[in-house]
């Protein structure tokens, strides 16, 4: 229950100055001690008789009766016209009536925003029967380091223009989530082919043979160069729908605890240093660090226990 920020009373209160009244005890001066008037003392001991220890609760501040209230059928008009995507300007201007009516009724149904016109979609988890299955692949740029930044002063006065762009290529097993990072330059076809290529000797290295890659569908990652490379290695490529990147939402959620637990974690006076503190992080990430969607288990461990 919420209670008015500047009641005087409350419940507990409310039933002292019942039990005040009930023992004729209920005068000006206890009304002025309890803070309040020897009228309300009378309309809390009016409600107790009427409805008992419920009378002494909040009652909704919502008029019994609107006699401007808009009738029921505007009212589905309106919403049936909101299902349809139209604006509330759109919608007033159509019926002819104001727009700050027609944005109330839209809140008070749940649809002033677009995306309370479709329910949420139901989360659909998945995971690969083994090491291998499924390797997600992505980018991330990171601005170079020119001094501190405002993620770590919290002050945009004095920024570094001009600094340029890093990119942090990842890599993660869909069933183990051993992962496999680089700070690289860019995300050229090239660049990214090399990246692939040793991404694949880290994985053959802990016994894992990479059966099928997912990626966006960046150009990237839908280079000859990499065709190329998937095919000398017998491996299918699948790409994400458009605009889906919950499709691979094991590399996003790996380049998120990625900004949080290590590219934004302390206030790096360079690239060059951040780039250094990757491999230790990395290290932790697969050998250390318990993952909750593997039970607390660290990546590394679930690879040796499917050997």
């Amino acid at each position: 229950m919420n209670i008015h920020s500047n009641a005087r009373t409350c419940p507990r209160s409310r039933a002292v100055i019942v039990g005040h009244v009930r023992a004729r005890a209920w005068s000006e001066d206890q009304a002025e001690v309890m803070g309040v008037s020897a009228r309300t003392g009378f309309k809390w001991w009016r409600r107790f008789r009427e409805s008992g220890d419920a009378g002494l609760l909040d009652r909704s501040s919502r008029p019994r009766r609107i006699p401007h209230q808009t009738p029921t059928e505007w009212t589905e008009l309106v919403l049936q016209l909101r299902r349809c995507r139209l604006t509330a300007r759109e919608i007033a201007v159509k019926l002819r009536m104001p727009r700050s009516t027609v944005s109330a009724l839209l809140k008070r149904h749940g649809l002033s925003r677009l995306r309370d016109l479709e329910p949420p979609e139901p989360v659909v988890r998945y995971e690969r029967a083994a090491p291998g299955d499924l390797l997600h692949l992505d980018v991330k740029k990171l601005g170079r380091i020119r001094g501190i930044g405002h993620r770590i002063t919290g002050d945009r006065r004095h920024r570094h223009r001009g600094a340029g762009w890093e990119c942090v290529h990842v890599a993660i097993d869909d069933y183990s989530r051993l992962a496999y990072v680089e700070v690289l330059a860019n995300e050229e076809a090239r660049t990214t082919a090399g990246f692939l290529r040793r991404a694949l000797i880290f994985y053959r290295r802990h016994g894992i043979r990479v059966k099928r890659i997912l990626t966006d569908n960046a150009k990237t990652y839908t280079s000859d160069l990499v065709q190329q490379l998937c095919a000398r290695y017998s491996i299918r490529h699948k790409r994400t729908r458009p605009y889906r990147p919950c499709t691979n939402g094991k590399a996003e959620r790996l380049i998120q605890t990625l900004l949080r637990e290590w590219a934004y974690k302390r206030p790096y006076t360079s690239s060059a240093r951040r780039t250094a503190a990757l491999p230790r992080w990395l290290h932790r990430y697969n050998h250390h660090r318990p993952h909750g969607s593997l039970g607390g288990q660290s990546p590394i461990t679930r690879v040796v226990t499917q050997r």
